[in-house]
């Protein structure tokens, strides 16, 4: 089936939404259609089995366990099939039934399934409370009826096939409804890319026989991305085995996952529902392949408490030991929860997830993001990152990037990672017609042609040295070094100087005649000008000991801020040990490169412009005998940025007369 026959289905789905216009709003609508058409799927792929499965429910003795019931009725379907029904009716018996006892019909056929299907109508698609709204509306036959319509035999359309619909017909409800359709779909040439990259030089490992590979999906949304995993496997070697786990928050896309699980004839139960960064449900597994496109900048604040508990309890024997990032985005909460899943055997594991450009640079030297960099590249686990297309997504054009890492690196790429920018036109040509925010997509071509710089570790060279880089591991580390500058003050006791000493909370405090003695002390100094602070402070503690006035400490450091100017040609401000104080405003930060020596770096970057500064030595990371804060960044703009020539004076010139022209004559029309 093509994507043109899988839109024209979904088109037709759609329509049968519009029965619901006046008695659900526009963002009920998914609620509604979407649970009908996995029941419409499940009937078809169940109704040519229907005498058998009821011929063998038959025969069940007394009180026979569910296990064993399971067993029994999951073989007489045959194949991989892990559902049925007990009902004795299908849509099409239904649809020959009084009209009038359609919803008690319908309740009896979905309340019939194996508990495994049952659970999620009733649970999470809370199915039965839309059927009664649809018989209160008096539109439940109407519905019923054009769900009859539709053809989901998997003869006439195949599981992938499937997701395609389920996609096209949640961006198509999240379009009226003002949500997020990327929250549930990655497009499918990403996923496919990703996948790519993933099996990519696993040529000896996947072509034994006997092999078995699991593949995990922390954020597995409606299954898209573990279901275009197994079929690359399959593709790549026929006799293979898939095992496919995840787990989803979202319950509708849970249920649109499990139920693909089901008829696909995958254990069910690896596909969990709830939370994975705070309840996961594949706790002791570790997987060959893991995939996912985790929500982008969704803050995880209302569950930051067993997150940052975990972090500080369990540290690195937990999952997230090497930091936790901004509150605000959960990204690369996800990706550390991947890697404590990456097996201890010889084959190891590998990762691909795509984010946005968030998880590469936010965050400076010893932030939680940096910390989480920092760990993943000293450990030598990220083996390459691909800078996408922007217009990809249904819900975003930002730039993402996907994340290749893995444990068992070939020693060529030990210690290094490889930069691929795929952003360029040579990598996407635009849709014929947008879908939300999806403008562009990666074609065909496009996408072997990443692969094939990934695959044959390419690095300049060849027509690549614009989009494909390698770099050492290291070259992503900076030193972030405090450098400070002295500080110099003039102090005078002007009348507008003073005048700043009458807003400060301890001079404040004073009572009226303090203040007032204070005052008359500061104007006998007159309008002289200090340029050494120890000297006014001499001068000051004389003329205040004259007039027999006593001040505290807090008093008089209100006096000193307050009659206090920044001047460069001010003497230098020193501490009890005569070293310069340092000036707050005119502290800076260097980022000194990992494998640089600061000193030399300070020497050469530093002196020649600023001759007076030095390096505060006492700013380190804890427990670290080097000055300075490690910190890490990948900055793609940094690496492949392009020198775009400015349009030529004489271009600019002619197009501005142009548009005049133009207004002139426009200006002329509405006068006439």
């Amino acid at each position: 089936m093509q994507k043109e026959e899988i839109r024209s289905l979904g088109g037709f789905v759609w329509s049968i939404a519009e029965i619901l216009r006046g008695d659900f709003k526009q963002s009920e609508y998914g609620k509604v259609i979407l649970p009908f058409v996995v029941l419409r799927r499940l009937d078809c792929i169940l109704e040519a089995s229907k005498a058998q499965v009821l011929d063998a429910a038959k025969t069940l003795p007394d009180g026979v366990d569910d296990p064993t019931r399971d067993m029994i009725l999951f073989g007489a379907i045959g194949g991989n099939v892990k559902v049925y029904n007990l009902s004795r009716f299908t849509f099409a018996t239904l649809k020959g039934q009084d009209p009038g006892q359609l919803h008690q019909n319908l309740v009896d056929y979905i309340t019939k399934f194996s508990g495994n299907v049952r659970d999620i109508f009733l649970d999470k698609f809370l199915f039965t409370d839309q059927l009664k709204r649809l018989k209160d509306g008096g539109i439940l036959w109407n519905v019923f009826q054009r769900m009859t319509e539709i053809d989901l035999h998997a003869d006439h359309v195949s599981n992938i096939e499937m997701g395609y619909l389920f996609e096209e017909l949640i961006r198509r409800f999240s379009e009226i409804s003002n949500e997020t359709a990327g929250e549930h779909f990655t497009p499918r040439e990403v996923i496919r890319l990703i996948v790519d990259l993933l099996i990519a030089n696993d040529d000896t490992k996947l072509t034994k026989r006997g092999i078995i590979r699991q593949v995990y999906d922390p954020a597995c949304g409606t299954g898209g991305m573990l279901a275009l995993a197994e079929e690359a496997l399959q593709d790549f070697n026929p006799s293979i085995r898939v095992e496919l786990f995840g787990q989803e928050i979202n319950g509708e896309s849970f249920g649109i996952c499990k139920s693909d699980m089901l008829v696909t004839g995958h254990d069910p139960e690896q596909i969990a529902f709830g939370n994975t960064l705070t309840q996961d449900a594949h706790k002791d597994k570790r997987f060959h392949y893991m995939l996912s496109n985790p929500p982008y900048g969704v803050d995880w604040k209302k569950y930051q408490d067993p997150v940052k508990e975990e972090a500080d309890t369990l540290g690195f024997s937990g999952r997230f030991g090497a930091g936790t990032p901004r509150i605000s985005d959960g990204q690369l909460l996800f990706l550390q929860h991947m890697i404590s899943k990456m097996r201890g055997d010889e084959d190891g594991s590998r990762i691909g997830i795509v984010m946005n450009g968030s998880p590469l640079f936010t965050g400076g030297a010893g932030s939680g993001e940096s910390e989480i960099r920092r760990w993943m590249l000293e450990n030598d686990w990220v083996e390459a990152i691909v800078a996408l297309p922007t217009d990809l997504f249904y819900n975003t054009g930002i730039q993402t990037y996907v994340w290749l890492l893995t444990n068992r690196k070939p020693a060529d790429r030990q210690g290094k990672v490889q930069l691929i920018d795929a952003s360029g036109e040579r990598f996407w040509k635009p849709m014929r017609k947008s879908l939300g925010s999806k403008r562009r997509e990666i074609p065909d071509e496009a996408r072997a042609e990443i692969v094939r710089i990934y695959e044959g570790y390419l690095n300049g060279g060849s027509g690549e040295g614009d989009v494909a880089k390698i770099f050492d591991t290291g070259d992503f580390g900076y030193r972030e070094i405090r450098v400070e500058r002295p500080l110099r003050l003039n102090f005078r006791a002007s009348a507008e100087r003073i005048a700043r000493l009458r807003d400060d909370k301890a001079f404040l405090r004073l009572s009226e005649n303090e203040q007032e003695q204070i005052e008359v002390v500061l104007l006998v100094l007159g309008d002289k000008l200090f340029t050494n602070r120890d000297a006014f402070e001499k001068v000051l503690a004389k003329a205040l000991k004259g007039n027999a006035v006593k001040i505290g400490g807090p008093v008089k450091k209100a006096i000193l801020v307050a009659l206090a100017e920044r001047d460069d040609n001010a003497e230098i401000c020193t501490d009890k040990d005569g070293n310069p104080e340092p000036d707050a405003d005119l502290r800076d930060h260097e980022l000194v490169p990992l494998n640089e020596n600061w000193r030399d770096y300070v020497a050469r970057e530093v002196i020649p412009f600023v001759p007076d500064a030095w390096v505060d030595q006492n700013y380190r990371d804890a427990g670290d005998r080097e000055v300075g804060r490690v910190g890490y960044e990948i900055n793609f703009n940094r690496y492949f940025y392009r020198y775009v020539a400015p349009r030529p004076l004489e271009e600019i010139d002619a197009e501005l007369r142009a548009l005049e022209a133009e207004i002139a004559v426009l200006l002329q029309e509405v006068a006439a």
